[in-house]
């Protein structure tokens, strides 16, 4: 499958290596793709970097990896038309950064990140996933408990199914956590996972929701 990843940061980067380790072809997007030389090199063809219209328009799955304040530029950049018809994971958070205080969220209540994306992009299929955890764990995720647990939000079954895949082959266990409107959930229980990492300046944990088969 051929995947495009708009973000290069961290997240961006975690995933490109995911998708391109289980066989995919990846493109990662960013407003200068020149400086993703050297990590365009480490990997092979099947990685490649570029801006953000060329990286929409070829990918068949799309992620969106930037940061939240960020997001609705990258979208405007990459023209709207070419997540069209397409399953696009929603991995930002919308983080508020303040001078001397903690992280907190930019969007919230009756609304979410994730359903700001799909505005956004009405001909889109959106699925939040990828939000609750840091990158450093996206991929192989070995933890003492066995597999945790992504939780994925959308409003299309068959695109989160799509993602579901994606997850359990990059070895999460996976739980549909309903529409997209779940997302505001989702961020919120990302805002736990890093008030904790603050706390205790660990950042190797992950969730893990626990129910009878």
């Amino acid at each position: 499958m051929r995947v495009g990843i708009l973000g290069s940061g961290d997240v961006g980067k975690a995933l490109a290596r995911g998708f391109y380790s289980r066989g995919h072809d990846v493109t990662i997007g960013s407003r200068e793709p020149g400086k993703l030389a050297d990590f365009v090199r480490d990997h092979g063809e099947r990685l490649a970097a570029a801006d953000f219209e060329q990286t929409a328009r070829s990918g068949e799955l799309l992620v969106l990896a930037t940061l939240f304040a960020g997001t609705e530029s990258a979208i405007r950049l990459a023209g709207p038309a070419h997540f069209a018809g397409k399953v696009v994971i929603d991995a930002t958070n919308p983080l508020r950064f303040e001078p001397g205080k903690l992280p907190s969220l930019a969007v919230s209540g009756e609304d979410s990140a994730g359903e700001c994306v799909q505005r956004w992009l009405p001909d889109a299929k959106v699925v939040k996933a990828f939000n609750t955890v840091g990158n450093a764990l996206f991929v192989d995720p070995h933890l003492p408990g066995g597999p945790p647990t992504m939780f994925l939000a959308g409003d299309d079954d068959g695109a989160k199914n799509k993602v579901a895949q994606i997850a359990e082959s990059f070895g999460w266990d996976v739980l549909d956590a309903g529409p997209l409107r779940a997302a505001r959930y989702l961020e919120a229980m990302a805002m736990l996972w890093i008030e904790y990492g603050i706390r205790t300046n660990t950042w190797q944990h992950a969730y893990k929701f626990l129910r009878e088969r």
